[in-house]
């Protein structure tokens, strides 16, 4: 590539005036989209609830990888508790300045049966991890606190292939994620006005510690479950993504040259799951 390819190339997708915040921050996904922000020139803060994965452990794993400890900052919180997030907007713009992107990665799964068997104390867990901790909660506060000091920003959730179509016997992680695709699409529409954009990443099927032993016989990962060869079946692709696969999504939806005009969307990032066909 010419010098002048690679200046606008690195001009469309630099960072260096981005600031954000990653709810979830001590999870896979989170530290590969984490990562790869720090290094396009980003300041990052990781939120995190702190009770498996410690936010301080992320940090210094994310500081490790980057060589940018400059760039690298953790607070812990519970992002379904309105005071604790709305004390970790303060913490966090103390330690990096004005936070103008959020990304929504906290969430995930538990449990699965049929639908007249649900444990409904599991179905509201799982439903107020993904959406109120995962979506309503931050976002309500973060884009209260944009508007309010008129401070244009980004926010990207986490959709995922539920929110297109169910999967089997896990209920609460269907209507969670699809009211997240929902939100995600009303919630652009409301603060377009305040230049708040409002997107989703909607990862297939990558392979992470909640979901392993449903995709794979056991911890060898040597041989697939009949959930696990259903998917690969249905998978164009043929195979599981890789976390490093989502970077690229998430870089253009931080840009504002990259995508400043685009608002509402859920980019899948599926190895062509939700288009699979016979």
């Amino acid at each position: 590539m010419n010098s002048n390819a690679a200046n606008y190339v690195a001009n469309l997708f630099a960072l260096t005036d981005k600031r954000v915040i990653i709810t979830g921050g001590a999870g896979a996904i989170a530290a590969t989209m984490a990562e790869a922000l720090v290094n396009a020139g980003a300041k990052v803060c990781l939120w995190g609830r702190g009770t498996h994965h410690p936010v301080d452990e992320a940090v210094r794993d994310l500081v490790n990888k980057t060589g940018r400890s400059e760039a690298c900052f953790g607070v812990t919180v519970d992002t379904g508790s309105e005071s604790n997030v709305a004390q970790a907007i303060k913490e966090t713009e103390a330690k990096m300045g004005v936070p103008n992107i959020l990304i929504n990665a906290a969430g995930g799964n538990k449990g699965k049966s049929p639908f007249t068997e649900l444990d409904t104390e599991i179905f509201k867990e799982v439903l107020e991890n993904n959406l109120l901790a995962g979506l309503v909660i931050p976002t309500k506060l973060v884009a209260a606190y944009w508007i309010a000091n008129k401070t244009a920003g980004a926010i990207i959730n986490l959709t995922s292939m539920s929110s297109y179509k169910p999967l089997s016997g896990v209920w609460a992680y269907d209507a969670a994620k699809s009211a997240v695709l929902n939100l995600t699409m009303a919630t652009a529409k409301e603060f377009a006005p305040y230049g708040i954009r409002v997107n989703a990443i909607a990862p297939g099927f990558f392979v992470g510690n909640q979901n392993r032993l449903l995709l794979y016989k056991d911890e060898t990962m040597a041989e697939l479950t009949d959930r696990g060869k259903a998917i690969i079946a249905r998978t164009p692709f043929g195979r599981f993504g890789k976390n490093e696969e989502l970077v690229g999504a998430t870089i253009f939806l931080c840009s504002d040259k990259a995508s400043g005009f685009i608002t509402g969307v859920s980019i899948p990032v599926d190895g062509g799951f939700l288009v699979d066909n016979v």
